[in-house]
């Protein structure tokens, strides 16, 4: 008996609904699958890498299923253990130890290949509001607007007055967490001049959604005079 016209309209849209809906999250001011600095590519790839060994054996597991369902006894031959050795550990070892040694691989990845970088801003917490220092251009500070040079690995010296926050510019690195009384280390690099966004990614107050900044990637040889121009003109983000 066939199904109504209307019922495979419908299982079309939604199907078309729900691919939109899940390519759009690859997209957007903070997509962590759209990478503009060498650690975000490092995590984006993992994120990938790990999506296809998950298809893969999801894949397989689907295929031994099916084969229950539509071949009935089909692996009576094989022995209960051999089932348990074979299908809980040959198979997922298979898939997981490769992902496991990528994984490594892009954690090494995002390790600093130099002691120190040439560039140092300090990052300031609190509920909910940034302020960004930088101490090589005499300390001045800018609000809620944190300008970073292209190309040049930056060290971010992250900290909060109050509670805590966590720093994340998802298209530069992955988040640190903001510890009142402690300082934590990210070291970001920006690929490309331009405005990109960075955000609090730890749940902080009433404001939290709010607690959000824009990040300027100026020439390197426009840093130094944009980060005295901001200052100086009271540069903030509201």
């Amino acid at each position: 008996m066939c199904r109504p016209a209307k019922y495979h309209s419908g299982w079309r849209v939604a199907l078309q609904a729900g691919s939109l809906a899940a390519l759009s999250g690859c997209a957007g001011p903070l997509s962590t699958l759209e990478p503009s600095g060498p650690a975000a590519a490092s995590i984006a790839g993992l994120w990938w890498v790990m999506l296809a060994g998950s298809a893969i054996l999801f894949a397989l597991v689907l295929v031994l299923f099916l084969l229950t369902v539509f071949r009935p006894g089909w692996g009576s031959r094989v022995s209960p253990a051999r089932w348990i050795v074979l299908g809980g550990l040959v198979l997922p070892a298979v898939i997981l130890i490769p992902l496991i040694c990528y994984a490594l691989y892009a954690g090494e990845l995002l390790m600093p290949l130099r002691a120190h970088a040439p560039a140092r801003v300090e990052a300031i917490a609190q509920q909910w509001h940034w302020t960004f220092r930088y101490p090589d251009q005499g300390g001045v500070e800018t609000g809620n607007v944190l300008h970073l040079p292209a190309g040049m690995p930056v060290d971010v010296v992250v900290t909060s007055k109050d509670v805590v926050h966590a720093f994340w510019i998802p298209r530069f690195a992955g988040k640190i967490d903001a510890v009142p009384g402690h300082h934590t280390l990210l070291r970001i690099q920006a690929n490309q001049p331009g405005q990109y966004f960075g955000q609090c990614n730890e749940f902080c107050g009433i404001g939290h959604a709010q607690m959000r900044f824009t990040v300027i990637v100026d020439r390197p040889e426009d840093f130094d005079a944009a980060v005295r121009n901001a200052a100086a003109t009271g540069e903030v983000n509201k």
